[in-house]
């Protein structure tokens, strides 16, 4: 199965970490950033700095659930998003560095659901073979045009966004969960996932052949009971918004893991 690496991502980061993995960096898709083409001041730059400094005071955003409009938010949150708007769009805005706000074009959203389609095309592919894993509000864009057309949508550790539009919650410290559904999906198809999720244990993943240095790490990792996946149903959605989103933080950390 060929694999690719969708993200909001810079490039720097990018493409270091595929050299540590050892991962095809023409396979990634990420943030593109020539930060050399940018020249910053002395003025602006002792500016940039007071202002990371007013913005680190600001009390850590938290998103309501089902919040549609700014007036959903605390007065509290409401007062820091009107700061925050202040700070990108009217002060960093008006400098001479303000200009990498319209030239530079995050990967996330419909970018992604883009690059997907791009990916398809590359590999001479179906959307409906495609199995994408995310776990953000990023990824929202990518769920639903794989979801639609028949793809594998797969939340690990994902917060409500991403619960809320995928198929499958992965809760796990580990990755190898992800390479066993890869690994079904590939020999197996959708359907066949979902039945093996139906019997999710050590047995299950003999009966349904998943390759025995798989199972051998998987049993390494995880001697008794292997890690929380799920197929996501009206009746346990919310829960697993909850369960997946506490997960979350326990393994990325308070602050990352309340992102968006």
């Amino acid at each position: 199965m060929p694999s690719f690496i969708v993200s909001t991502s810079y490039e720097q980061y990018i493409r270091v970490l595929c050299n540590f993995l050892e991962f095809p960096f023409e396979n990634a898709y990420c943030t593109r950033l020539d930060l050399d083409r940018y020249k910053l001041t002395e003025k602006e730059e002792e500016r940039l700095r007071q202002l990371r400094k007013e913005m680190s005071a600001l009390p850590t955003l938290e998103i309501p659930r089902n919040a549609q409009v700014v007036t959903d938010f605390s007065t509290q949150h409401q007062k820091t998003l009107e700061k925050l708007n202040e700070i990108f769009w009217k002060d960093i805005s008006s400098m001479k560095i303000g200009e990498i706000f319209s030239e530079v074009n995050p990967i996330g959203g419909y970018e992604k659901a883009e690059a997907v389609q791009d990916i398809t095309s590359r590999a001479q592919s179906d959307l409906s073979d495609v199995m994408y894993v995310g776990d953000s509000i990023t990824d929202v864009s990518a769920f639903r045009l794989i979801r639609e057309v028949g793809g594998l949508a797969i939340s690990f550790n994902g917060n409500e966004y991403a619960i809320r539009e995928a198929e499958i919650a992965a809760l796990s410290e580990n990755a190898v969960v992800t390479a066993i559904l890869a690994d079904s999906f590939n020999r197996l198809g959708k359907d066949g996932v979902f039945q093996l999720l139906d019997d999710w244990s050590h047995e299950a993943l003999r009966t349904y052949g998943v390759s025995s240095s798989l199972r051998k790490r998987v049993s390494e990792l995880y001697p008794e009971l292997l890690p929380q996946v799920e197929a996501i149903t009206p009746d346990n959605r919310e829960r697993l918004m909850k369960e997946s989103g506490a997960f979350r933080k326990t393994v990325r950390g308070e602050a990352i893991g309340t992102l968006g």
